[in-house]
């Protein structure tokens, strides 16, 4: 019977999983694998004979009631922390598994494959733990988003994972308790200065790599105690995880390789391709009178969201706006890149919980053709998804990355607080363009603005 309900509990995941891939479904596909997941724990608990009812009871009560908690006040602009803070604790869950294992067990009974499971574990696991924390202090503001870099990292890094390889090793053969714990610290080490180098432009493919790292980590773990469920849900995050890495860096135009190593996404690379933010160049200026003439009498209308609208919280706004446009027969749709924002989805999630229909959701594929027909683009705190210079400058650090391309569009209409750049560090020159209007302010306050000036149209 503990078998079958596992093995309805993998379906649960495969099946969640699987919903999760549209955004009708996603809600739906979140909670049943988020369901097969509190099965598969509570099946474990009861099978071991670990704790007694009363106490499963009260450990439901407590989670639930933190994660309320967390839900209701973790504000949308944090919820890329939120997904990193995840990602590093199911990393150090999966270590503390094997580290149990290694406690009440000699290391010299185990198996060949129970040991080297147990040693990945705790490789990945605590690797994972330290790089989430550090990309979540990176995208808190706690740690800077530019890369940190010092002569011969590379080389110091290689020798802490052969390190790592010989205190494992050590641990297995050897059966020194010690070697596995030094071992576990040693990968703490690299997870920080793993991500420390990685400027703040890669975090979508930090957080999406470290995500399927802490699957590998569970899957690893689910060896090392013998349980199909973990080995499953592991394996689904970790392929899941990686596919999703490898979208996140065609999305980029650069290979993982790059984003490890590479230090891209500092502010002192501003000047390349596009000259510096700052520079004196002619723009054109907008009020909320002129956006609400070019939005009120257009045809077609693409809404492009970026970081800007998740920092002011405006994705009612823009929702509200869309709905005015749409009452005057304006044909309003959301052109949303695979990398805008801190995280993979991040505009997604916030629209949908502004309640924007998903069939106006439109992906880089969708959106790039267009943009030629439509009359007025309005761009939200997006930069560097929508800077030409990736097109046309070969000296850009982003040239060869797909954008979202605003410029083949009659008007566009930039919200932006200044003309600072974006987290690539480089000037866009798409603010410059003949046919570009600059609407500096708050995307909220813009929009507000906006919908108010609407009526006089």
């Amino acid at each position: 019977m503990i078998e079958i309900l596992y093995l309805a509990c993998a379906v649960a995941f495969i099946v969640g999983l699987k919903r999760l891939s549209g955004p009708r479904t996603a809600r739906s596909g979140n909670a049943l694998a988020a369901g097969g997941m509190l099965g598969a724990i509570v099946i474990t608990l009861v099978d071991e004979d670990i704790v007694e009812w009363e106490v499963v009871i009260a450990g439901l009560a407590v989670g639930a009631a933190l994660g309320a908690v967390a839900a209701v006040r973790v504000q949308m602009t944090a919820m890329p922390q939120m997904v990193a803070a995840f990602n590093g604790f199911g990393g150090i869950a999966s270590a503390l598994v094997a580290g149990a294992v290694v406690v009440e067990t000699d290391l010299l009974d185990l198996s060949y494959e129970t040991g080297i499971t147990i040693l990945l574990s705790a490789f990945i696991g605590t690797l994972t733990f330290s790089g989430s924390f550090v990309a979540f202090g990176k995208l808190q503001g706690i740690v800077t988003g530019r890369p940190i870099t010092y002569p011969g990292q590379q080389v110091v890094n290689g020798g802490l994972v052969a390190g790592a390889i010989a205190l494992g090793t050590w641990a297995f053969v050897g059966e020194e308790p010690v070697a596995f714990w030094s071992l576990a610290g040693v990968s703490l080490l690299i997870g920080v200065l793993t991500v420390i180098p990685i400027g703040g432009a890669d975090m979508p493919v930090v957080i999406s790599l470290l995500n399927s790292f802490s699957g590998l980590a569970a899957s690893a773990a689910g060896f090392v105690i013998s349980n199909n469920a973990l080995i499953i849900g592991g394996a689904l995050v970790g392929s899941a995880g990686l596919i999703l890495t490898k979208l996140m860096t065609e999305a980029m135009n650069r290979s993982l390789g790059d984003v490890l190593f590479a230090g891209f996404g500092t502010a002192d690379s501003a000047g390349a391709g596009g000259g510096a933010a700052g520079e004196d160049k002619p723009v054109k200026r907008a009020t909320a009178d002129d956006a609400a003439i070019a939005l009120g009498y257009a045809e077609t209308v693409l809404v492009v969201p970026g970081y800007g609208l998740a920092v002011a919280q405006a994705q009612h706004a823009v929702r509200k706006l869309a709905t005015a446009l749409e009452d005057r027969d304006v044909e309003v749709a959301y052109a949303i890149h695979p990398v805008a924002g801190r995280m993979p989805g991040h505009m997604n999630v916030l629209l949908a919980e502004a309640d924007v229909p998903y069939e106006q959701l439109l992906d880089l594929d969708q959106a790039n053709p267009r943009f030629p027909r439509t009359d007025v683009v309005l761009i939200l705190g997006a930069n560097d998804v929508v800077n030409p210079s990736a097109r046309n400058d070969a000296a850009s650090p982003i040239y060869g990355m797909p954008i979202l391309n605003v410029d083949e569009a009659t008007t566009v209409i930039v919200v932006k607080r200044s003309l600072s750049p974006g987290f690539a560090g480089i000037d866009n020159p798409l603010f410059y363009d003949e046919g570009t209007m600059m609407f500096f302010a708050d995307a909220k306050d813009a929009l507000e603005q906006t919908l108010a000036a609407l009526d006089n149209v």
